[in-house]
């Protein structure tokens, strides 16, 4: 029963997490909500596989995401939406300082307070998949190189820690990233088109 929970969990972190991603490549913002769902899953995935720090991830991710919904619908431009803008360099300064940080960081953490087999590769994944997801939230176009970069490295963890399932769907999401990366490069300044579709969740 244990295993067929776990299968079924996995399963739904597929399913929203695919939809996350096709979503934030079509800048439409409902991917923020689905986003969610799919953290909650996978705290629970990552739990169980000994993956820690992905699990602490997660809970970051719903913060991150959060802010991500909220600045999706206020332009710090004075516009409607929040465009699509290319990384400035002091922006790649900090985050080139902050994310090595945060690997040691994490690592040392998971090395000396926990049982993780994988402190190495967990803590750089996640170092990554915050950077990546802070840039995301700012409609910075290179989060999607952060991110697959970030997702190599995840599918040969993910195998090795036998979730095969999800390691497919890493793969699944280089391929999404890079049709995120080339249809946010085609919009690089202008608002988002998805305005009016998210009328009905602001208002609920």
């Amino acid at each position: 029963m244990a295993w067929m929970g776990m299968s079924w969990i996995e399963v739904l972190g597929f399913v929203t997490g695919a939809a996350c991603v096709l979503l934030a490549a079509r800048q439409n913002i409902w991917n923020w909500p689905i986003g969610i769902a799919n953290n909650i899953f996978y705290i629970i995935v990552f739990l169980r596989s000994g993956l820690y720090a992905d699990s602490g991830l997660q809970v970051f991710y719903i913060i991150i995401s959060i802010y991500g919904w909220w600045r999706w619908l206020h332009a710090e431009t004075g516009g409607s939406q929040q465009p699509v803008t290319r990384t400035r360099r002091r922006i790649w300064m900090v985050l080139a300082v902050v994310t090595p940080l945060a690997w040691v960081g994490l690592y040392q953490l998971l090395h000396r307070f926990t049982n993780s087999t994988v402190p190495m590769c967990d803590s750089l994944t996640t170092a990554l998949s915050l950077t990546a997801q802070y840039m995301m939230g700012r409609k910075l176009i290179e989060n999607w190189i952060v991110w697959i970069v970030a997702d190599v490295i995840y599918i040969g963890l993910y195998i090795y820690k036998t979730l095969y399932l999800t390691s497919a769907l890493y793969a699944i999401f280089i391929a999404m990233c890079v049709i995120g990366y080339r249809g946010w490069r085609a919009s690089l300044g202008q608002p988002s088109p998805g305005r009016q579709e998210l009328a009905p969740l602001r208002e609920s």
